[in-house]
């Protein structure tokens, strides 16, 4: 075992139990069960700076007292991060609808402006979080332009889709009310959600703040939170623009997986673009 990691563990006072077994869903960072004299654990092993966001993302989601559980972060440094191993549970109805409550809880939390005192990342893609008080400004800048520009540098991206979404990207202030900066899970895929026996709880933070429809654009981009959920959330009365918000905020991790993942994304990039567009007509 890395002998960084034993100090660590030192320093939390954990001592292991046993070697550190592999588990799945580590496409980011290096992700291991360990047994110490306290319970089990999870270390990831990955850039430093990498972990030192997201342990500063579980910290600051926990802080809101959402009712949703967070993983304690236990140690981190060194290019490890150990957390609070949560048991396995099975998802429910009930606990969608605590998932949505939660969700309302954690969006209640506002901030002064858009963005985060320090970038983070989403995925392996550097997340520019630097705080802009206009919510259209921060999606446009820090967001979508950023990302437009990186997927074209690599092919990814033509220069008749990337002018498209760029006509997008500056016509926000047309249609889109600036909000409050709600604090935002930030990579709120249905992988990042668990249902434990504690109840729902969020892993995996790329955290800043902004419109709330990021994380609800999030869910239902690769999952489909059910009825119950946006009854929580929305108390049963869901905002007429939804449709329109979720298009958009489901661009900015649609570049991403682009970006990182290649060309079988474009496509939804493209659908994402084109729904947009026919909304501006």
């Amino acid at each position: 075992m890395d002998d960084v990691l034993v100090r660590l563990l030192g320093e939390a006072g954990l001592a292991p139990r046993g070697r550190l077994a592999p588990m799945g869903g580590g496409d980011i960072a290096a992700v291991y069960r360990l047994a110490t004299d306290r319970g089990d654990v999870v270390v990831k092993a990955d850039d430093a700076a990498r972990l030192a966001g997201e342990a500063e993302g579980l910290r600051a989601l926990a802080a809101a007292e959402s009712g949703l559980v967070v993983p304690e972060v236990l140690a981190a440094g060194g290019g490890f991060l150990v957390l609070e191993a949560l048991p396995d549970g099975r998802k429910r109805r009930a606990g969608e609808a605590a998932l949505g409550e939660g969700l309302r809880r954690l969006h209640a939390v506002t901030g002064e402006a858009h963005g985060w005192p320090r970038d983070n990342a989403c995925g392996r893609t550097p997340q520019p979080n630097a705080p802009l008080c206009d919510g259209r400004a921060f999606q446009r800048e820090r967001r979508l332009l950023p990302l437009a520009d990186a997927c074209h540098a690599r092919g990814l991206l033509d220069a008749r889709l990337r002018a498209r979404l760029e006509v997008i990207a500056h016509g926000l202030e047309a249609w889109l009310p600036d909000a409050p900066a709600c604090l935002v899970h930030g990579d709120l895929w249905s992988g990042n959600v668990l249902f434990t026996p504690r109840g729902p709880a969020i892993i995996d933070p790329a955290v800043y703040r902004h419109y709330p429809e990021v994380d609800l654009a999030m869910l239902t981009l690769f999952g489909a939170p059910g009825e119950a959920f946006f009854e929580a959330y929305w108390n049963g009365s869901a905002p007429d623009d939804w449709p329109r918000r979720e298009r958009l905020f489901q661009l900015y991790p649609l570049l991403n997986h682009l970006l990182l993942f290649g060309g079988g994304y474009r496509g939804a990039v493209e659908r994402a673009i084109t729904v947009l567009e026919a909304c501006q007509e």
